[in-house]
């Protein structure tokens, strides 16, 4: 597991703004384009077309209930109408607001990013199992034998001091360069919007992009 200096380091995120979404969702700040494409030490991993004239990043927690509520009910019907027909490129990246989370993506990251999104979406939808139990190590190791890990991997891979450092080093610049206190965030062709955007939100924001 995360040693106790990486536990002590983490925590302090739990001082930052701990706002996980709201029931609106507004236009905030735009930023640049160029700025947002720059991927973390790990690399972005996207879905959909490359080539797509739009791209939408989410920055998102694993614990955060918001975004497990937007992953449940609206991100399959963005992957069918836009990701899955083209239309859109789409990245999810690391901004764990606790030290579970930061596990949670460490363990998404460790067996490549063929795994990303299986990990990530298991581990969203499975939420309530792990995150908010009297145990949570135990129970997401558990889960995390689903997915292929023993208990030897498992522990290894959290104490992977590069991919801890990775994963922290997208949450920190999310925060210090694109004023991210919440999650999820979301930038649209890099107009961001803060709250978890229902459908409807996202066809009004994509739509005359395309």
């Amino acid at each position: 597991m995360l040693n106790r200096r990486q536990f002590a380091q983490t925590a302090a995120l739990s001082s930052l703004s701990m706002t996980l979404g709201g029931a609106s969702v507004k236009a905030e700040p735009k930023f640049s384009a160029e700025a947002l494409a720059v991927a973390g030490p790990l690399g972005d991993v996207s879905l959909g077309n490359e080539q797509a004239k739009v791209t939408v990043y989410e920055y998102a927690s694993l614990t955060c209930s918001h975004c497990a509520a937007f992953h449940a009910n609206v991100w399959p019907k963005l992957k069918e109408k836009y990701i899955e027909t083209g239309k859109i490129r789409f990245i999810l990246r690391e901004f764990p607001l606790d030290p579970l989370a930061v596990a949670g993506f460490m363990l998404a990251r460790c067996n490549g990013n063929d795994r990303f999104y299986p990990v990530s979406d298991l581990l969203f939808g499975t939420q309530k199992s792990w995150a908010f139990v009297d145990k949570p190590a135990e129970a997401l190791l558990n889960l995390m034998r689903q997915a292929g890990f023993t208990q030897e991997s498992f522990e290894a891979c959290l104490k992977n001091q590069t991919i801890y450092d990775a994963v922290l080093a997208v949450r920190t610049r999310g925060g210090k360069d694109f004023q991210i206190d919440a999650t999820p965030t979301f930038f649209i062709n890099g107009q961001m919007y803060k709250g978890a955007m229902s459908l409807e939100e996202l066809e009004k924001a994509i739509d005359p992009l395309l």
